[in-house]
């Protein structure tokens, strides 16, 4: 018998708000439209081909993906402009990038010249053509070059057959980058290169886009659901936050103390404040401890705890990390359940 209602779920499960994703998917789209950049959602927070057609549909240009795999099965769903933010390295993994070239207009990040050439050799074999962008490095100091490097690199990949230079790429694009990307833009066109994409990305680089006048594009994930992480810095509210895991309580033998059903293999293991969760219902509760299948409550600061078979909804931390724990997701107006998404990508980590 098909499942209608939230109350007949198994749980832990998790439910997407689709009024809330809906607002947030027009949200970004308004934002990005009125800063006159394109809007390229980074599809590994929800992994779900339907989700991401929803976002083309509101005036998204394409997609990110942060991995081959998960770039492979939005191929096969049908999406055709495809940018893999990350360096592609492996003899493997090159040869799947230019199969999947064959499929789909692909641009991928390159920080080296390493990077560069093996997946020249991959795109020469396969006679397809790669776009590049080189990613400067951030504040954050994760991947990337520097601006002499950068315009060493892209003049490398110009010079290159079948590849093809596409731009700039900065994760996390925040305001205080913009001195780097003014001497690599100023670099660039010394030489006489143009760049046609200037990429930003990260939770917070919608926030500081405007300070960015250079940027042509925003890569965005968490927005579509937002979370825990993104409300304690003040980028949305709790209201904003369209995903939430159900859980049942297992064990309330105690005033100041009860045990959920769900754990680090369905909440994850990132914390706000020693926190895994914030628990709808009981603001006041600590969801302080996971074990892989127990979440431990403290509710000695509540009212009146939570009992045995009681369902509660949490916020978690970090929506990214929970949908890939996940096989689906529900999406859901009030207590009734409207969609039954599988995570398509799920688990797609190479």
């Amino acid at each position: 018998m098909a499942i209608s209602l939230v109350s007949e779920l198994e749980t832990p499960s998790v439910l997407i708000d689709l009024d809330k994703m809906e607002d947030n998917i027009e949200s970004m789209q308004k934002h990005c439209d009125n800063l006159g950049i394109n809007f390229r959602p980074h599809i590994k927070t929800h992994k779900i081909p339907d989700i991401a057609r929803r976002q083309i549909e509101a005036g998204a240009v394409g997609i990110a993906c942060q991995k081959v795999s998960e770039a492979e099965v939005f191929a096969a769903a049908g999406f055709g402009d495809i940018q893999i933010p990350y360096n592609i390295v492996g003899r493997r993994k090159t040869r799947r990038l230019a199969k999947l070239a064959q499929q789909a207009a692909v641009t991928v990040t390159v920080d080296s010249k390493p990077v560069v050439d093996g997946i020249a050799e991959a795109a020469q074999e396969a006679d397809v053509t790669i776009s590049m962008m080189v990613e400067l490095v951030s504040l954050g100091e994760r991947t990337g070059t520097t601006p002499a490097s950068a315009l060493e690199l892209a003049q490398h990949i110009a010079a290159t057959d079948n590849l093809r230079f596409a731009g700039v790429m900065i994760y996390p694009s925040d305001a205080a980058v913009r001195p780097r990307l003014l001497e690599t833009l100023g670099l660039l066109a010394d030489a006489g290169i143009a760049v046609e994409t200037i990429s930003g990305g990260g939770s917070g680089a919608s926030s500081d886009a405007h300070l960015l006048p250079e940027l042509t594009e925003l890569r965005v994930g968490t927005s579509i659901f937002w979370d825990w992480t993104c409300v304690a810095v003040n980028r949305a509210s709790f209201d904003n936050c369209a995903m939430q895991i159900i859980a049942t309580v297992v064990s309330a033998n105690e005033p100041d103390r009860v045990i959920l059903d769900s754990g680090s293999k369905a909440i994850n293991s990132e914390t706000i404040n020693g926190q895994f969760g914030y628990i709808v219902e009981y603001p006041d509760a600590r969801l302080h401890k996971v074990n892989e299948e127990h979440g431990y409550v403290d509710c000695s600061a509540c009212p009146s705890p939570p009992v045995v078979g009681e369902m509660v909804h949490i916020i978690p931390v970090h929506t990214c990390v929970v949908t890939n724990l996940h096989n689906q997701l529900y999406g859901v107006r009030g207590e009734n359940i409207e969609e039954v998404w599988d995570v398509a990508a799920r688990g797609m980590v190479w």
